[in-house]
């Protein structure tokens, strides 16, 4: 589909810096990473209100960032009601681009290409299938949970291709003088292309397939159509590099304003540098991002968008401007227009490369990527909600347990939640570390599955040999 409407960017920094300097890596960063907890975040969907012309606003380093309202930490940026950006959106200097078009776009369809067309009366979104499962343990045992998920449905049978509209991000980190400290370039262009989430390889879901699709049909193995297919046809859309400062302004509850360290850097054990984001700075950079993108036609909403980094992983700070937790590695989402009839959705991503030996658990390369992917599949408008389960392994405790059907999170806290798949582009070899993905009926609570082979996870069916536990009420 194409944009229904156009807006202005929430944020844009403007920062001029003078004589290149030597990159300094941070002191902290090596304990910083050595203490983090790597995992993701429910970013809240971000409506954006034509009527509200305001012009754009250029932000100078005198900008001040607000801390969420009544929260402990940085981090309930990402949640309903707490963002960053102060300016609302606007149609005014809208442009005549017009949305590309694609295959997945012809309405025809013929039995074995599916048309990737809204399926919800009212949204201009992608294709999406509903369905239901009913809790078979625990406090919610009887409780009936519908979902919505992205391609047709299971039982149409057919293949769904959905673009992977993907704008990529370069980082210019600058020195409180203003001066240039790192220059950290996009250089994974070709490595995500060609990986799981895009090439195709065998499972026991399927032959020459991609990760999600081998996911999806993995959950569905035993009620879809022989020829189920959702496929992601990727292209890059936009190539951007992000200037940021070494401190930014942070309005605190108490009314105070401080400076707080915007970034730290440090260098990989592969060579390429890492960069740790003040998360309250990165939301409101990501919102302008995609605003933007959404404006020059480069997202549009018949597609799965996304936003690559290099390396960047998120950081929050406590109410007292202190480091409290890192790092984020990625977050799904979807931008919308509550005032258009019908409402256009955006589903969108930010998914970090990781570099190898930063994190344990196999954490590396795509494993941010593949774990939002899946996640966009499986619960593409962040609304899918489940009974409140436990993550493995942790105790049941109101601070461990989710009740969404999130289907990459339960695995991140497990000392092995990937798995390897090597893959070939030529004459070069890559070994991948795709996350391992929950299958749905993993939330089900029920003592048996009716996914493939009786599987709760997938690829590696024995990384979970039994559904979730359910959280005491």
């Amino acid at each position: 589909m194409k944009p229904s409407a156009r807006f202005t960017s929430i944020l844009v920094f403007v920062l001029t810096f003078a004589a290149v300097a030597v990159a300094q890596s941070d002191a902290g960063v090596a304990t910083a990473l050595a203490s983090a907890q790597p995992g993701y975040v429910d970013k809240a969907s971000v409506s954006l209100n034509p009527s509200q012309s305001t012009p754009l606003q250029a932000v100078t380093s005198a900008t001040i960032l607000n801390f969420p309202a009544n929260a402990d930490s940085s981090r309930a940026i990402f949640a309903a009601g707490n963002s960053s950006s102060s300016n609302g959106p606007s149609t005014s200097g809208a442009s005549d681009s017009v949305a590309p078009k694609h295959a997945s776009q012809d309405n025809s369809g013929d039995g074995h290409r599916r048309p990737d067309v809204p399926t919800i009366d009212g949204l201009d979104t992608l294709a999406t299938f509903s369905g239901a499962f009913m809790t078979q343990a625990g406090p919610s045992l009887g409780k009936v949970f519908p979902f919505i998920m992205m391609g047709n449905h299971p039982l149409a049978g057919g293949t769904t291709t959905i673009p992977a509209q993907i704008t990529t991000v370069s980082l210019n980190l600058l020195n409180a003088d203003g001066s240039l400290n790192v220059n950290v370039p996009f250089v994974f262009r070709d490595l995500f292309e060609d990986s799981p989430n895009f090439a195709q390889t065998n499972y026991r879901s399927g032959r020459n397939i991609q990760y999600a699709d081998a996911i999806h049909r993995a959950q569905f193995f035993n009620v879809m159509g022989d020829d189920w297919h959702t496929v992601l046809d990727p292209s890059f859309v936009n190539s951007v590099t992000f200037t940021i400062p070494r401190f930014v302004n942070v309005r605190f509850p108490d009314g105070s304003v401080k400076a707080i360290q915007a970034y730290q850097v440090g260098t990989a054990p592969d060579g390429n540098h890492f960069v740790l984001m003040l998360d309250l700075l990165f939301n409101s950079l990501f919102d302008n991002q995609v605003i933007s993108d959404i404006n020059a036609g480069n997202f549009t909403t018949d597609a799965l968008s996304m936003t690559l980094f290099p390396n960047t992983f998120l950081f929050s700070i406590n109410a007292q401007g202190q480091e409290s937790s890192c790092c984020v590695l990625g977050f799904h989402t979807f931008f919308n227009d509550p005032t258009a009839v019908p409402q256009p959705r955006w589903v969108t991503l930010f998914a970090s490369w990781i570099s190898p030996g930063l994190f344990g658990a196999g954490f590396e390369d795509v494993t941010a990527l593949s774990h939002e992917t899946s996640e966009s599949f499986a619960n593409p408008f962040v609304s899918n909600a489940t009974a409140s389960w436990q993550f493995p392994g942790e105790p049941p405790t109101a601070k461990v347990c989710q009740a969404n059907l999130e289907e990459g999170d339960p695995i991140e806290v497990l000392p092995n939640a990937t798995i390897p798949i090597t893959l070939r582009e030529r004459k070069e070899v890559f070994v991948y570390h795709p996350q391992i993905i929950p299958l749905l009926q993993w939330f089900e609570m029920g003592k048996k599955s009716n996914a493939i082979d009786g599987a709760f996870s997938f690829p590696d069916e024995t990384t979970l040999p039994h559904s979730a536990l359910p959280c005491p009420q």
